[in-house]
C-alpha cells in the first residue's frame, strides 16, 4: 500500500523536506510561488531578488504591504512566508543573480531552480547557469491573461535560447524612469505621462525618478532611505503629477522644463546609474528657443508623418497639443478625464512630442510619427490569478522532477479563452534541444555580419557579446596564430582597445573570434563576416537568427502592434477606448495531453514552442495550433515594461 503524508507519497513527502530549491525574483510570480512551496512541504529554499518594494506592486505581490514599501522584496516575502510555516529554512538574497558570487558551484547546491524572472537578460543568464551546473530549471511567465510554463533540462530539452527572440518589448520600472536605452522605453513613458497629466492615474505608471531604483544602490538601508524621503527639499516628492500640472494651468513651458530639464537633472545626481552608460542631458525651453531656427527642417522623405522632427519643432509640437488636450480637459468639465487613443491627433501628438524629446535627451535616434504610432499600442493589465495559476503548475512540474519523472515534464500554456476542445490549459510534449543553438549546442559557434571598419571593441563588447548575446564578463581572444587578447574580464587590461576598431587589429572577413565567459563556464566561437550594406542604424546582424526577423504570429494587425509594458513584474492596464474585453472567468479542465495544440492566443515568455506568441517578446514556433483562435492575442507584450512577471 502506498504511504501517504498529505496528499504525497511519503518518498516524496521526505524529498520535499530535505531538497534545496533556488527561487529567482521576489515579485508577482514569486511571491505566489514562495507560500506555495512552503505550503506544499519544501523546507529549505533560497530566494534572491535585487528588487525593492512599490505602492505599485501591492496589488498582486501579496506577502508585502504599504508597510513594507522601499524594503528588500527578497527579505520581506521570506518573512511573510515564514508565517505560512515557522519551520521552513529560508535565505534571502537583495542581490541581482548575475552578481559573480552566485557562479556555478553556487548553482550545484540546489536540486531545482525556478525562475520568477522579469527580464530576458537574467533568464539567459540563469539558463546558462543551470545548463553548466547540470541541475534542472523551471521557466515560466505571465501576460495578462496568459501564462506558460516549461522545464529546462540539459541534453533533455531546448534551453530558454534554443529558439531565436525579436526584441524585447518588456522592461523593468526603472528603465522607462531612469535608464531609458531604446526608444520603446521613450514611448511608454511618453504614454504613461499621458495618463498622469491628463487621463486616470494609475501608481503603475508613474514618470517621475526612480528613487529607490535597485541599480543605484545596492545598500537596502539606502535604497529604503530614498523610497521614503519624499518630503525632503531637493528629492522628488510623491504627489499626483495631474495635481501639479492643474496648479500650473498646465502651462506648457513649465511642463517641458519639469520633465526634460529638472526631472533629468535631479536624474544625473544618481551618480551610479552612469558610470557604465552615457549621461542624459538636459533640454530647456529658453535656450531652444533663442537658439532655434525658423525654418527647422525635419529627417527623411515622403509622407508628412513619416519625417523625423527637429527638437524645436517637437517643442511646439508638444506645446500644441498640451493647449488642445487641455482645452479638451476644460471642455468635459471639472474632474474630467482624457481616454488615450493612438487614432486621436492630439493624444498621438502629444505622445510622439514627448516621447522624441525624451529619445534626444538619451541620445536616441529619434523617430516619426509614424513610427511612434506604430508602436504605441495596448497596453495588457497584470492579473494576479494568472500569476497564481502560473506558480502552481511551478510546483506541479517541480514534484514531477523530484519524483524522477522528467520524462512526463510538460509545456503548459495558460490560454485567455478555451480552445476547441474546451481546454484553457495545455500541455505540449517538451522539443529535444535544438542542433543549431549558441548556447546548448555541443560547440556553440554563430556568425555575425558587421563593417568591421565601423564597429569599435567596445561595441563589439557590450552591444554584440553582452546584450545580444548575454554574457556577462567576456574574453575574447583572436584566432589568428598568435592567440591575440582583444578583450579581458580583468578590469583595466584591454581598456585601450575599446574605442579602436575591428579592423585595426587585422580582423576581417572570415575572422573567428574565440569568446570566454568563465562566470556562465561558456565558451562561444564567433565568424565575423564583413558587409558595408547593413541597413540604416543596424550595427550588424546575427546571419540566420536575427531576433527581429524571426517570424511574426498570425494574428490581426491590431493585436501584432499592441505592446505590453508592465511596471515591476507585469504588463499594464490598457488606457484604450478600443482595448478588447478581458473576461476574468477561469475555467478548469481536464488534462489530457495536446502535442502543439495549444491555441496561439497561449503565449508566453520562455519562447520554446514557437508558435506561440512569447508574452515576453512575440515570438513564435513551429508547432501549429489546431484551433482558430489566433485572432485572440497572439500579443506582443511585457513584467517589470516594465515587466513580466
Amino acid at each position: 500500500m502506498v504511504q501517504l503524508v498529505g496528499s504525497l507519497r511519503k518518498e516524496l513527502s521526505d524529498s520535499l523536506s530535505t531538497c534545496k530549491v533556488l527561487v529567482v525574483g521576489a515579485g508577482g510570480i514569486g511571491c505566489e510561488l514562495l507560500k506555495n512551496l512552503v505550503l506544499t512541504g519544501f523546507k529549505n529554499i533560497e530566494v534572491i531578488d535585487l528588487d525593492t518594494i512599490d505602492v505599485s506592486n501591492l496589488n498582486r505581490q501579496f506577502l508585502f504591504q504599504k508597510k513594507h514599501v522601499g524594503k528588500s522584496k527578497a527579505q520581506v516575502a521570506k518573512e511573510s512566508a515564514l508565517q505560512f510555516c515557522p519551520t521552513a529554512n529560508i535565505t534571502a538574497y537583495h542581490d541581482s543573480i548575475m552578481n559573480p558570487d552566485y557562479n556555478v558551484e553556487f548553482f550545484r547546491n540546489f536540486m531545482l531552480v525556478m525562475n520568477a524572472l522579469d527580464n530576458r537578460a537574467a533568464r539567459n543568464h540563469v539558463n546558462r547557469m543551470c545548463l553548466a551546473a547540470d541541475i534542472p530549471l523551471i521557466e515560466s511567465g505571465t501576460a495578462g491573461y496568459l501564462g506558460q510554463v516549461t522545464v529546462i533540462k540539459k541534453g533533455m530539452t531546448e534551453c530558454y535560447e534554443c529558439q531565436p527572440k525579436p526584441t524585447q518589448k518588456t522592461f523593468p520600472g526603472c528603465t522607462i524612469r531612469n535608464t531609458p536605452s531604446e526608444p520603446i522605453h521613450c514611448i511608454v513613458w511618453a504614454k504613461y505621462l499621458f495618463n498622469q497629466l491628463f487621463g486616470e492615474e494609475d501608481a503603475d505608471q508613474e514618470v517621475s525618478p526612480d528613487t529607490a531604483d535597485p541599480e543605484a544602490s545596492w545598500n537596502p538601508e539606502d535604497t529604503a532611505a530614498r523610497a521614503t524621503a519624499s518630503e525632503k527639499d531637493g528629492d522628488i516628492k510623491r504627489v499626483s503629477t495631474k495635481e501639479w500640472a492643474r496648479s500650473t494651468g498646465y502651462d506648457p513651458v513649465k511642463l517641458f522644463n519639469k520633465l526634460f530639464k529638472d526631472d533629468i537633472m535631479y536624474l544625473l545626481t544618481m551618480d551610479k546609474l552612469w558610470k557604465k552608460r552615457k549621461a542624459p542631458l538636459p533640454l530647456d525651453w529658453q535656450q531652444l528657443e533663442n537658439s532655434a531656427y525658423p525654418q527647422e527642417e525635419s529627417v527623411g522623405s515622403g509622407l508628412k508623418d513619416q519625417q523625423v522632427l527637429g527638437v524645436w519643432a517637437l517643442c511646439q509640437l508638444f506645446q500644441h497639443s498640451v493647449e488642445t488636450l487641455r482645452s479638451q480637459l476644460q471642455e468635459k468639465g471639472e474632474g474630467a478625464e482624457l481616454v488615450w487613443d493612438k487614432d486621436d491627433p492630439p493624444a498621438m501628438d502629444f505622445v510622439t512630442a514627448a516621447a522624441n524629446l525624451r529619445m534626444h535627451i538619451f541620445s536616441m535616434n529619434m523617430k516619426s510619427p509614424f513610427d511612434v504610432k506604430s508602436m504605441a499600442g495596448n497596453i495588457i493589465p497584470a492579473i494576479a490569478t494568472t500569476n497564481a495559476v502560473i506558480a502552481g503548475l511551478i510546483v506541479l512540474e517541480g514534484l514531477k522532477i523530484l519524483s524522477g519523472e522528467l520524462e512526463s515534464c510538460r509545456t503548459i500554456f495558460l490560454n485567455k479563452c478555451p480552445n476547441l476542445r474546451k481546454k484553457l490549459l495545455v500541455p505540449c510534449v517538451l522539443d529535444p534541444p535544438s542542433v543549431n543553438c549558441y548556447v546548448c549546442a555541443s560547440k556553440p559557434e554563430v556568425t555575425v555580419k558587421l563593417n568591421v571598419h565601423k564597429t569599435t571593441v567596445l561595441s563589439l563588447q557590450d552591444r554584440i557579446l553582452k546584450e545580444r548575446f548575454g554574457m556577462v564578463a567576456p574574453d575574447v581572444q583572436i584566432e589568428d596564430g598568435k592567440g591575440t587578447i582583444l578583450i579581458s574580464s580583468e578590469e583595466g587590461e584591454t581598456e585601450t582597445n575599446n574605442s579602436k576598431f575591428l579592423a585595426d587589429f587585422g580582423i576581417r572577413n572570415g575572422s573567428r573570434l574565440q569568446v570566454d565567459d568563465f562566470l556562465q563556464d561558456y565558451t562561444l566561437l564567433v565568424n565575423v563576416l564583413h558587409t558595408e550594406e547593413l541597413e540604416r542604424d543596424v550595427e550588424f546582424e546575427v546571419v540566420g537568427e536575427a531576433p527581429d526577423k524571426a517570424p511574426p504570429p498570425q494574428t490581426n494587425q491590431e493585436d501584432v502592434n499592441s505592446i505590453t509594458n508592465g511596471n515591476k513584474d507585469s504588463a499594464q492596464p490598457s488606457t484604450s477606448s478600443k482595448a478588447p474585453a478581458q473576461d476574468d472567468d477561469v475555467m478548469i479542465v481536464d488534462s489530457d495531453e495536446e502535442e502543439g495544440a495549444a491555441s496561439s492566443s497561449a503565449a508566453v515568455t520562455s519562447g520554446t514552442k514557437r508558435k506561440h506568441s512569447d508574452a515576453e517578446t512575440g515570438e513564435t514556433s513551429t508547432k501549429r495550433p489546431r484551433t482558430a483562435q489566433s485572432s485572440e492575442a497572439a500579443v506582443d507584450n511585457d513584467d517589470d515594461i516594465i515587466a513580466l512577471d
